[in-house]
């Protein structure tokens, strides 16, 4: 089934391909400039740090949905080896297998496509099992560092969490900003909270996936008007799920990430944060969030610290 007319009009609308040049590979973070970084790090008052990633475990997020898509399993390779004789110095090291994916994550911009192409115009078929993802790869994401923004929008509707089946709208967000006494700028990376992420700390990892509210399909617009550097969210879906129009199936990736050329991040722990923000009555701070650059990868694990 083609995509709906009112998706490629929407496409139209947020496209960014060309925008940095045609051989540009890292899309909307080219809105995150010198001056931006500066203006970030002076939001910083009283150092107070705020993790926001999952723990990487075993029994993670991931509910099998996705093959392949594996939580991580982590193994130790040597336990207090004397590598140089008995009575010197011992070491342990440990491996790990588990889905780019499976935690507290980026999207690359490669992570999807549509009719046949991916960010910039770019072939799908530049993806391939062996050479992995030849452009845009998230390796080349390398300075992920900007003022963060926390559009709380459970909070803002007086909602420990917002309902399974809500989508975030456009006027949600602009709803959070006035909460928030923040203006969304050029170059911002903007953290979404519904609160799905309770249900998750609370152990229902098959509660958590679904259902889940999430962004709207409306949303991408939303963002581009604001020249929005990246957004996360703290669902599994990024996207509500199942989506809100019948069989049309992650169409905020194929438009932030294909179209717009926009990071998104799923599994964000936003509930300390939100928290730190209520408490402090500010909802902007510098946030680091840099991406383990795996070379041609779809995506990485992240562990983002909001400071504020």
């Amino acid at each position: 089934m083609s995509l709906p007319a009112a998706f490629h009009e929407i496409a139209k609308r947020v496209n960014n391909w060309g925008r940095w040049g045609q051989d540009d590979e890292i899309g909307t973070l080219n809105l995150v400039t010198d001056e931006v970084v500066r203006e970030a790090v002076a939001t910083v008052r009283t150092g107070r740090r705020v993790p926001l990633a999952v723990d990487l475990k075993q029994d993670g997020v991931q509910t099998g949905m996705i093959p392949g898509r594996v939580n991580p399993l982590h193994v130790m390779v040597q336990v207090n080896q004397e590598l140089f004789g008995p009575g010197t110095v011992a070491t342990s090291d440990d491996a790990v297998t588990l889905g780019l994916q499976a935690g507290t994550h980026w999207d690359a911009l490669t992570h999807a496509s549509h009719s046949g192409r991916i960010y910039n115009g770019r072939p799908a078929g530049t993806i391939t099992a062996h050479g992995r993802a030849e452009f845009s790869g998230i390796h080349t994401a390398r300075q992920v560092v900007s003022r963060g923004v926390l559009l709380d929008v459970a909070a803002a509707k007086s909602l420990d969490r917002l309902p399974g089946d809500h989508a975030v709208t456009p006027e949600d967000l602009d709803e959070a900003a006035e909460f928030g006494r923040v203006t969304v700028r050029s170059g911002d990376i903007v953290l979404v909270r519904t609160g799905q992420m309770q249900v998750y700390l609370a152990g229902d990892k098959h509660g958590y996936a679904f259902p889940s509210p999430g962004l709207s399909v409306r949303t991408p617009e939303w963002f581009h008007a604001r020249d929005v550097a990246a957004v996360a969210n703290d669902t599994l879906t990024f996207e509500i799920f199942p989506p809100e129009i019948d069989d049309l199936w992650l169409p905020v990736h194929a438009l932030d990430l294909v179209e717009m050329g926009m990071l998104q991040g799923q599994n964000w722990n936003l509930e300390e944060l939100s928290t730190a923000c209520a408490q402090e009555r500010r909802y902007a701070f510098l946030l680091s969030a840099m991406p383990e650059p795996f070379v041609g990868g779809t995506g990485t694990p992240v562990a983002p610290v909001a400071i504020l």
